[in-house]
């Protein structure tokens, strides 16, 4: 029986080969999704993809390639890695092939690896590879269906799903998915995945279910690994742990690895070779990462502080808080159970004197809260009380709108459609289950509907909106979109959707695009964005946003945070400076409404709650104060909550707080901030005595500087009194002199 060892041998290096023909050649290619001779080649949905493309992945070299591709979403990473496993015509047709797999090693070794698709496994979490990792889990009418399904004994586990027992008739399984209980151990062990191999797999939240899709694409023995955007959605935790796991495949080329990451990613550091991807499905740059443009280079799409203000134009030092009003939400002793197994609420702690069990929280109209925990700590099923999704809502101590799921006496039970008449939300489940066929007109207008697929009720205030937001997001929204060149004069500017600011030009044209523009052809950042302002267009009393902005490139991001803030009212605006253009925050021109190009649309009103979940501080809106943090499931540790004093990019420290100290509780927490803000007032009072010594000295000086002024005075008075008197005394002397001299003569 072979050893624990050897099997973690198998598992980092037993694929290293030693052949030195390229596993991927391709050599001056442009490839199309269709045919360039059908009727079709001249449409833009037929555009040529990557025009003379040249790229090699070598299957072995003494100095190992370790390639990544960045570019901003829509610039066809995801197409990059489907030409890599021979998707999409290639023109030449020999301009693409995969001779390694072709040599008798790959044979010998397993002869389903010369398919290029077996061989090159793709693992994706955006588009039409998101979603659970059970076939046909997100296919249901209703997002329910995903928690009700923890009922069914016969739901696959995630142990099902990483060993390949998935099929109805085991005795059919095909041959070859038997797995190596070591290799298997391994890979449950570096992707955290103990305690949820008997968990079924539809219950897996977001960042549980990447981690399980790595893991099964590692036990398949590929000789290449593609993740696209791997780090997206995960917990600070996991994005520190998941590097260096790859960076160990990586370096024992079992199997080699390729990553596809945004600009405001972190590149990882073993990292050698990086491609850059340009607009138009177009190469920039291939080679090494040292060499890369962007190496040393400020990415002009993020938006840096002010010293007195964040980036949404927000004081960083809150001086007056917002009174809060009604209670919205309202939670009790909240504790969620599967059997025997606790996913929320496994604590117990002592308030006023009264031991109680689980979650305590109340949400009150005008807060804005952040919900933050690791992965699998309860964050989305919570969301689903709040939304309703969720069976057990009817039966736990939850009040929303102060009222509960049934009717009491002489109070009806708050029904589902009148609370997703006052909620809006946008969510990963969302983006799964939302129907693909609708236009993207027709998405955002599905906020004033019951169902997805239900008629909207529409007014013309209401047309009037959707035409707003579609034209204020033009350019992130329509594939077709052309930026405006730069105008220095308009022909009749009363007629004209454009208007020139500055050095920009912002145009403003008709909605006509988005009726016939279907959602599943927009990029999976695009598509996150329709939802995003679906959430937001009816102006609901409670606002949800559940990784929103996930997916999303920092410019659309800041954008997006921008138009949460302040509606209409500011935009962002390119500059020159001496290092090159800067984005700068302004006020929207007048003109922009007096013309009629847009109507104004306010941010967030006062009225209106907001709760954010999210793993990435860039993605906390600034106006974000109070925060809940969940431990992990099986921890026993309570929840703890806390609050900033400003803009979350202006307390750094409190961010790293809250996942750094997960068994603080809410008191300690209390007395750290009642510190920090004595700190901050001795730090202040220390400055103002600074001040005063300062111009005490200053005033010294000055005294100094008179009285050396008054003795320079004195002595030039001195002085000039002296040759006064000097003089006067030759004159008398000439005088008498004079005087004598006529005495003499008479």
């Amino acid at each position: 029986m072979r050893s624990t060892a050897a099997s973690e041998m198998d598992y980092h290096r037993g694929q290293r080969t030693h052949s030195d023909k390229p596993i991927v050649s391709i050599t001056n290619a442009t490839f199309y999704r269709q045919h360039p001779s059908s009727t079709a080649q001249d449409a833009p949905s037929n555009p040529a993809i990557f025009p003379g493309l040249t790229f090699a992945l070598p299957s072995a070299s003494p100095n190992p390639q370790h390639w990544a591709i960045v570019g901003l979403s829509g610039t066809g990473k995801t197409t990059f890695f489907e030409i890599l496993r021979g998707q999409h015509l290639c023109f030449p047709p020999t301009a693409r092939s995969f001779p390694f797999l072709a040599t008798p090693e790959i044979e010998q070794k397993d002869h389903r690896l010369r398919i290029p698709s077996r061989a090159i496994q793709y693992v994706g979490f955006a588009g039409k590879y998101a979603g659970s990792l059970r076939s046909g889990s997100t296919s249901g009418a209703y997002l329910s269906a995903r928690y009700e399904s923890r009922r069914e004994d016969t739901d696959f586990t995630v142990l099902d799903y990483l060993t390949g027992n998935v099929d109805l008739n085991p005795a059919e399984t095909e041959k070859g998915n038997s797995r190596n209980d070591a290799t298997l151990q391994q890979v449950i062990t570096d992707l955290n995945l103990g305690a949820l191999v008997g968990m079924p797999v539809g219950n897996l939240s977001n960042g549980q279910t990447r981690r399980a899709k790595i893991a099964k694409a590692l036990l398949d023995k590929p000789e290449v690994l593609l993740l696209d955007e791997p780090f997206m959605g995960l917990d600070p935790p996991t994005r520190k742990t998941l590097p260096p796991l790859l960076y160990n495949l990586a370096q024992a080329q079992a199997p080699r690895i390729l990553l596809s990451l945004r600009p405001q990613d972190s590149l990882p550091g073993w990292i050698t070779h990086v491609v850059l991807l340009g607009p138009e499905l177009r190469v920039d740059y291939q080679g090494l990462k040292e060499e890369a443009p962007f190496r040393g280079q400020k990415r002009a799409s993020r938006i840096k502080p002010f010293s007195h203000s964040s980036k949404e134009a927000l004081e960083l030092l809150e001086k007056a808080p917002p009174s809060p009003g009604e209670p919205i939400i309202r939670m009790q002793d909240v504790v969620v159970r599967y059997g025997d197994k606790t996913v929320l609420g496994n604590w117990q702690e002592t308030i006023d004197g009264e031991i109680r069990h689980g979650l305590q929280w109340t949400v009150r109209r005008g807060e804005r809260w952040g919900v933050f925990g690791p992965n699998g700590s309860g964050k989305t099923t919570l969301l689903s009380f709040i939304c309703s999704d969720h069976p057990q809502s009817y039966s736990l101590p939850i009040t929303l709108f102060s009222r509960s799921r049934l009717p009491s006496p002489g109070t009806p039970g708050i029904s589902i459609f009148d609370l997703q008449s006052r909620i809006g939300h946008s969510s990963p489940e969302i983006h799964n289950f939302f129907p693909r066929q609708l236009s993207l007109r027709r998405t955002i207008e599905s906020a004033w509907s019951d169902t997805f697929l239900s008629s909207p009720i529409l007014t013309y205030e209401r047309d009037v909106l959707v035409d707003t937001y579609l034209k204020w997001f033009e350019p992130e929204l329509n594939p077709q979109y052309q930026t405006p060149e730069r105008i220095q004069r308009i022909d009749n500017p009363l007629r004209s959707n454009r208007l020139r600011h500055g050095e920009e030009v912002l145009d403003f044209k008709p909605t006509d695009w988005a009726e016939t523009l279907p959602f599943a052809s927009l990029p999976f950042s695009a598509q996150r964005l329709a939802l995003f302002l679906r959430a937001l267009i009816k102006k609901p009393d409670l606002v949800v946003l559940d990784e929103a902005f996930s997916g999303m490139d920092a410019a659309l991001r800041d954008k997006c945070l921008m138009f949460l803030t302040w509606g209409t009212n500011k935009l962002f605006r390119r500059i020159k400076t001496a290092q090159g253009k800067k984005l700068k925050i302004w006020k929207t021109p007048k003109a922009v409404y007096s013309r009629g190009l847009v109507e104004r649309v306010e941010g967030l009103e006062e009225r209106q709650a907001l709760i954010v979940v999210s793993h990435v501080a860039e993605e906390v809106l600034g106006v974000v104060r109070d925060w809940l943090y969940l431990p992990e499931a099986e921890g026993g540790e309570k929840a703890r909550f806390g609050r900033f004093e400003g803009p979350v990019e202006g307390f750094e420290g409190e961010w790293e707080r809250i996942w750094g100290r997960g068994g603080e509780g809410k008191e300690d927490g209390k007395e750290r901030d009642r510190k920090k803000k004595d700190r901050k007032k001795k730090d202040g009072k220390k400055k103002d005595g600074k001040k005063k010594d300062k111009k005490e000295e200053d005033g010294k000086k000055k005294d100094g500087k008179k009285k050396d002024g008054k003795k320079k005075d004195k002595k030039e008075k001195d002085s000039e009194e002296k040759d006064s008197e000097e003089k006067s005394k030759k004159m008398r002397r000439r005088k008498r002199k004079a005087g004598e001299e006529e005495e003499q003569e008479r």
